[in-house]
């Protein structure tokens, strides 16, 4: 449920409104499929993917699927265009400078979760999910590994 949770908060940061130039394509059952243009980009992006299942909201379409052994998910808007991916990481996979703010800042909290957010604009964001007894929030790493509150989790 909190990996749920965890990945529909970094789903929510691609969140755009946006007019689809590509339509989202609907199966006869009436439920929404993915475009043919993701699922090609998809295809050249992601080519030794195995496993991928999608699923489509009503501002993503999201592959989750394993490549070389790691799950990850990728994330396209609904007019076709790729927003990054998502893989959940070690905490030692942070920068250095990140680790020691968390170390301070949220002294007596232990990393439940790491996620990596690898944008479109080649930044690597990272989102850490810290649980200290019944308190749980995700904190948010920058590409320059400075660390930002960004919610709490329930």
């Amino acid at each position: 449920m909190k990996k749920i949770f965890v990945t529909t908060a970094i789903a929510a940061l691609f969140t755009a409104n946006v007019f689809a130039a590509n339509k989202v394509i609907k199966t006869e059952d009436g439920a929404e499929a993915v475009s043919y243009t993701v699922i090609n980009k998809f295809n050249n992006e992601f080519v030794r993917a195995n496993d991928v299942k999608w699923k489509v909201s009503a501002n993503l379409q999201k592959a989750t699927f394993t490549l070389d052994g790691v799950k990850m998910s990728a994330f396209y808007n609904l007019a076709g265009e790729y927003m990054g991916a998502t893989q959940t990481v070690q905490f030692k996979a942070l920068p250095a400078k990140a680790k020691i703010e968390i170390g301070q800042k949220y002294e007596g909290y232990f990393a439940k979760e790491v996620i990596r957010l690898d944008a479109n604009d080649d930044t690597t964001v990272y989102f850490v999910d810290l649980k200290k007894g019944d308190d749980e929030l995700l904190v948010r790493v920058t590409p320059t590994a400075n660390v930002y509150f960004f919610q709490t989790v329930k």
